[in-house]
């Protein structure tokens, strides 16, 4: 079939939808239940995982990760959309055999405790009236209530921080769009690797050891109502250069600045996620996607999962006519620094 379309604005019902392809790599949830914890390593780095390996980062990058690893700082990455940012994380971690990345996404509203722990007292409110009308009922036993531990939850930085023999790899991703105080609120526990949870402190005399929530979802055991590692994690703190930082966090940090990928970096990628076929180029429009991609303007802004986008999407449009490619192209690699 020549029309590549599964959605054709016609109005008509049909059943076109299970003419549907699998997804591109980087897009492929299905593999993502709760035990797989590599599952977003694989989107990242891409499926095909043995030719990964033979892509090599430049020496900068190499060095840096190694400094904040030697140094135990925290890795604070820059770098325009699609560099490969967060990528790094998911890299460092599969090479090392680091478990999972915990992953703690940055948003306006983000605050410190966020990433270190939430304590729900509303659920734990509602429950204890809950057992209290059950046991007040004719013919009901008084159900034991559950302790103050199923009521909290470490983040990612939370647990990143707990005891462990090898360090856990944390992204912080996209700190940039955070409000003007996280920069500083994190401070401390960057260079002190400890917290405390103070509605456990305040029961430490009772209740020496609560077993509380990680962010992998298992019961860890927190001391004394305070969290304190023994090996520092791996951190990885990404921006993209759309704020200042304060000196502070700077001096703390062991900077690198990411540049775009280079043909080599390039190939490497789009062999990972899309197969030699694609890397190599051997079709007409997968040497003008990618041609396009290195030989764009100075300062043009154009990430790389943009060109992994227009070179899987024109793959199953290859039937199509040749402006319908090149239109599919335009619309998927519009550069992101110029409005539309």
């Amino acid at each position: 079939m020549n029309d590549w379309r599964i959605y054709r604005g016609a109005g008509l019902p049909h059943d076109e939808i299970q003419r549907l392809p699998a997804p591109p790599p980087w897009r492929d949830f299905s593999t993502g239940g709760a035990d797989d914890t590599l599952a977003g390593s694989d989107r990242r780095l891409g499926v095909r995982r043995r030719l990964v390996q033979n892509h090599h980062p430049r020496p900068a990058e190499t060095d840096a990760v190694n400094a904040a690893l030697y140094l135990r700082r925290p890795l604070l990455v820059t770098g325009n959309p699609g560099t490969g940012k967060s990528t790094l994380a998911h890299a460092v971690a599969h090479e090392l055999r680091l478990g999972r990345v915990l992953r703690w996404p940055i948003v306006s509203r983000t605050t410190l405790q966020d990433g270190l722990y939430r304590y729900d007292a509303i659920g734990r409110l509602q429950d204890v009236q809950l057992d209290r009308a059950q046991a007040g009922s004719p013919g009901s036993a008084a159900a034991a209530p559950a302790g103050i531990g199923s009521y909290i939850r470490l983040g990612p930085l939370g647990t990143a921080l707990l005891p462990s023999d090898q360090p856990r790899v944390l992204l912080i991703d996209e700190l940039d769009k955070s409000d003007l105080d996280l920069p500083n609120d994190l401070l401390n526990a960057l260079e002190e690797g400890e917290f405390a949870i103070p509605e456990l402190e305040r029961l430490a005399d009772r209740e020496p050891v609560v077993d509380v929530l990680s962010d992998d979802g298992r019961k860890v055991a927190v001391i004394g109502g305070r969290v304190r590692c023994t090996t520092f994690p791996f951190i990885v703190l990404t921006s993209n250069g759309e704020r200042d930082f304060p000196a502070a966090l700077l001096r703390r940090c062991i900077r690198l600045e990411l540049e775009a990928p280079g043909e080599e970096q390039l190939r490497a990628m789009i062999e990972a996620h899309l197969g030699t076929e694609t890397a190599a180029g051997e079709g007409e429009g997968e040497q003008g996607l990618v041609q396009r991609f290195l030989n764009r303007e100075p300062g043009e802004v154009i990430a790389t999962d943009q060109l992994l986008n227009a070179l899987y999407l024109t793959q199953h449009a290859s039937r199509a006519e040749r402006v319908t490619r090149e239109r599919i192209a335009d619309m998927l690699m519009q550069p992101l620094d110029q409005p539309r």
